[in-house]
């Protein structure tokens, strides 16, 4: 993309932008990142379903919810606020998977500083106003707080939107549960219960909650959506509402251009701040970056780049949303810097991070 083709493209999204020399960047060494990211493609089938089918499918693998072929690796680099590279097409409004989990921690810290929930610490259930789906009414499930469930710790047992929460059990579906806090598994059925939670608390679509308070006020655009899934409505204060998915595995979930990721992670970058304008409390945003004792690269439902245990290249500081693809903001507040990347290959994700970071000169 020529520098004139960027200006055009970013002055329609709203962006800024710097050429790389403003930006205290190596031109020479920042192309040939974004040419790296070209040729680094994927190996996801077109199709996620077919994807999905091969990770999840089984028993409990049918989809369920809307999914959309996949486009070649886009991407956008952000410094000082201000986009200064871009490759494929940033414009593309694609699935992001589990990107979703870090925008429900988003929401949930929303929830927060509007007072709905008085203590991550406490049980889920005391601070919802209603549980029509007997969610959280076992005698484990009533121990689960929101700490546990926005750090992958919760051990719920349950089956939601027909999905059993063994249909993703990363350990192994005949593990003993141990007690709520004790074991952190990756699952999906678990977010879901999360986001269902968080639609009692809010008493409207998250969806709305989520472009009202966070992405209209970032000029975010209208392109994403947030989907749940075929049988994932219910009754809310009299109203028919779509519970959405905190991930893809069984479709739905958040599709989203690059664009717009780089403005969730810019938002992240400014401790909640966007342009001057506080969205997110800082306190809100240090507690997402707390690792959790039982998985140090984890937060509440970001990645953490503890001990630089998850890429070896990036500072010990930044962090993470991801989803399968892969799709990935980074965030590394050492350089004022955000790195969106999609359908990029696994295996260069950390080699063409540390391109990147090569290219930062002061």
């Amino acid at each position: 993309m020529t520098s004139s083709d960027l200006a055009a493209l970013t002055r329609s999204s709203g962006w800024p932008t710097l050429a790389p020399e403003e930006a205290e960047m190596d031109a020479g060494r920042l192309q040939a990142a974004v040419a790296f990211a070209q040729a680094s493609q994927t190996d996801w089938p077109r199709d996620p379903r077919e994807a999905l089918a091969q990770r999840f499918g089984g028993e409990y693998g049918e989809i369920i919810g809307p999914t959309s072929l996949h486009g070649d690796s886009n991407g956008v680099i952000v410094r000082h606020g201000a986009v200064v590279a871009t490759w494929g097409d940033p414009l593309r409004v694609d699935m992001t998977f589990s990107v979703a989990k870090s925008c429900l921690a988003l929401i949930a810290g929303l929830a927060v500083d509007a007072g709905l929930i008085g203590d991550v610490h406490a049980p889920v259930r005391q601070a919802m106003a209603d549980d029509p789906l007997d969610l959280f009414a076992s005698p484990r499930n009533r121990l689960v707080t929101w700490h546990h469930l926005l750090t992958q710790t919760s051990e719920l047992e349950a089956t939601l939107w027909g999905k059993p929460d063994i249909a993703d059990r990363r350990e192994g579906r005949d593990r003993t549960l141990g007690a709520p806090g004790t074991f952190w598994e990756y699952n999906d059925v678990r977010v879901n219960a999360l986001a269902y939670a968080l639609l009692q608390v809010h008493r409207e679509p998250l969806p709305t909650v989520f472009r009202r308070e966070l992405m209209d006020r970032m000029s975010a655009g209208d392109s994403w959506r947030w989907h749940g899934y075929d049988n994932s409505s219910l009754l809310v204060d009299g109203v028919q509402i779509e519970s959405v998915s905190g991930g893809g595995h069984w479709g739905g979930g958040i599709v989203i251009d690059a664009l717009a990721l780089a403005r969730i992670g810019q938002l992240m970058l400014g401790r909640g701040s966007w342009n001057g304008a506080r969205l997110l409390s800082p306190e809100w945003h240090q507690a997402v970056l707390v690792p959790t004792a039982l998985n140090p690269s984890y937060g509440y439902l970001w990645w953490l780049n503890t001990a630089q245990a998850l890429r070896p290249s990036v500072p010990a500081s930044a962090y993470a949303a991801r989803g399968a693809g892969p799709n990935e903001v980074w965030v590394s507040p050492d350089h004022d810097l955000v790195i969106v990347l999609r359908w990029m290959h696994e295996r260069h994700v950390d080699g063409f991070l540390a391109k990147v970071l090569d290219a930062v000169v002061a």
